[in-house]
């Protein structure tokens, strides 16, 4: 039984297509898109080297073309974890808290602090911004 080289260029869309979503390479559903065109070509009476070219075709240029654009539209979200996560919110003052230290609650869980100025003193209850995170020490202004 002869089968068509459609369904081979389909077959071969089909694979890509698994791959594409197992390893999440966005070229491999370009070529997947280039052997799709190569099927259509065979449906409009081309031979092999038309198919093949337009698998080349159609493939090279999705890869030079939106490979770009989208590298350049990525965005990667600024997810921060540990002590990044701190900086810049807001605690409220347990103890006393002045160059030499204090106490305050941030995120949930009591910290000791310090003020980030010489001489800045912050009574309890008073909302302060963390600035920056010194081992254990929440610094405060």
């Amino acid at each position: 039984m002869d089968i068509d080289a459609w369904v081979w260029w389909l077959v071969a869309a089909a694979v890509l297509g698994i791959a594409l979503v197992i390893t999440a390479m966005p070229e491999l559903g370009m070529l997947a898109v280039g052997a799709v065109a190569a099927a259509v070509a065979w449906s409009l009476g081309g031979g092999i080297v038309l198919q093949v070219g337009a698998f080349v075709v159609v493939s090279v240029a999705l890869i030079a073309v939106v490979r770009p654009i989208a590298a350049r539209n990525k965005e990667r979200p600024q997810l921060s974890t540990g002590i990044d996560a701190l900086r810049g919110r807001q605690a409220v003052v347990l103890e006393r808290v002045d160059s030499r230290g204090g106490r305050v609650k941030l995120a949930g869980e009591v910290w000791s602090a310090r003020a980030l100025e010489p001489g800045r003193t912050f009574e309890t209850g008073e909302e302060v911004d963390v600035v920056d995170i010194d081992g254990a020490t929440a610094v405060v202004m």
